[in-house]
């Protein structure tokens, strides 16, 4: 199956939105072994969306649209289609049904202009929208596909495997795409290239090794590209060369997840205080829900006053050593898990830049402490110079650092 994925929105175009849908949607797609062959952004313009749309039909199997259909007058993607599909816009019963119980709980807030929702393209196959108003719409032409969705990104999450991927496998031959991914840690792409150089000239040819670098990670993704490629067996080879460097295997979006699991497996209350990471720590740890299992709480401690009458760091280190020390993050670290009675604690304190470094403590310089039934230690690192990535890394290090202590000490 070939896949053309189309975001509407003056917002994505002039920067004010990111657009994610596309790549979600794309991976999504990917799993299924189908081929997005082109992603493209369009205004809230009636033409460009016509002419889109035949585009991606001129191209692909089925077309995928996000946006554009909210109730205001702006958002004009149901009337483009009805155009496009030659079918009237009339009141949908399914549609009216799931408002009705959408506001359920406010019916005051189910006014004229909420009632529009319920108007769809005659020809369209309804698709139910739990997290918001906007039902989603499945249309087919000469044998292919079309599906307009929600552009807010947790509506279409949460519809597309719910009501696009089962219709997409009982119209579409199903292909497996079968890759392994894993995210090293601590290494430039560029070292990690040449460090890898051997082990890709022996790759067979039905398998192929892809670099996808952010500011957390390098993740890597091999992907055999036929039913009979040795996938296991150089996945293996793979890990064998990235020794002994730090890596984690599986896909990047399941970190959050593996440490919510390690953290609830291990029946542990944490904590954390920081300072470069500017509670960043805190954001990623209850990103995940049912975090208050584990998580009892944090301190941003900014400025030194809140380290020392918040955290009880000593004002003498504080003086002597700087903010940016051993002694200040370990007392930090153990400060917070007193307060909040956390089996285990981190703390940063760092400089993330771009200025405040010195020749001593140059920008990116980060340490961190971690706090826990066996006493305190901390570890210094230098990450960067773009501020960015210098609060990614931390976090991302004072949470590997976290889990990998707390599933030591339930061994």
């Amino acid at each position: 199956m070939k896949a053309y994925i189309i975001t509407i929105g003056d917002e994505i175009l002039l920067g004010q939105i990111l657009d994610t849908n596309s790549r979600f949607i794309a991976r999504e797609l990917a799993k299924l072994g189908a081929q997005t062959v082109e992603m493209r952004s369009v205004s809230d313009d009636k033409a460009e969306i016509l002419q889109a749309v035949a585009d991606g039909f001129s191209r692909a199997d089925a077309v995928f649209v996000t946006g554009g259909l909210g109730p205001t007058k702006d958002d004009i993607t149901k009337t483009a289609l009805a155009e496009f599909f030659h079918t009237p816009l009339v009141r949908n019963k399914n549609a009216a049904r799931w408002l009705e119980e959408f506001f359920a709980g406010n019916p005051a807030r189910l006014n004229a202009l909420n009632q529009t929702q319920a108007v769809l393209p005659q020809g369209c196959v309804p698709l139910r929208n739990r997290k918001g108003t906007a039902p989603g719409m499945w249309f087919e032409k000469g044998g292919k596909v079309l599906v307009s969705l929600p552009g807010v990104p947790f509506e279409t999450e949460e519809l597309f495997p719910t009501e696009v991927l089962p219709r997409l496998k009982a119209q579409f031959a199903e292909r497996s795409v079968r890759y392994e991914m894993v995210s090293v840690f601590d290494i430039p792409e560029a070292a990690l290239a040449l460090k890898l150089a051997e082990f890709e000239a022996q790759l067979p040819a039905q398998l192929t090794l892809a670099y996808l670098p952010s500011p957390q990670e390098v993740r890597l993704r091999l992907t055999a590209t036929s039913a009979d490629a040795p996938l296991a067996d150089q996945f293996d080879k793979l890990l064998c060369a990235l020794a002994p460097l730090s890596f984690q295997v599986g896909e990047v979006e399941n970190f959050r997840s593996y440490f919510a699991q390690i953290f609830q497996r291990a029946n542990v209350k944490i904590a954390c205080a920081e300072s470069c990471t500017g509670g960043n720590i805190a954001h990623e740890i209850t990103a995940v829900a049912g975090a208050s299992a584990y998580f009892v709480g944090g301190v941003v401690a900014y400025a030194n006053d809140v380290k020392k009458n918040v955290l009880g760091v000593s004002a003498h280190d504080l003086e002597t050593y700087g903010a940016v020390s051993e002694p200040v993050a370990c007392q930090m670290a153990e400060g917070v898990r007193k307060l909040t009675g956390a089996d285990f604690a981190v703390a940063t304190t760092g400089i993330a830049g771009p200025s405040g470094g010195s020749d001593e403590k140059p920008v990116g310089t980060v340490w961190i402490a971690l706090a826990g039934p066996n006493g305190t230690q901390a570890r210094k690192f230098l990450f960067s110079s773009v501020r960015e990535r210098n609060i990614a890394k931390a976090t991302l290090t004072a949470l590997r650092w976290l889990t990998d202590e707390i599933a030591q000490a339930n061994r």
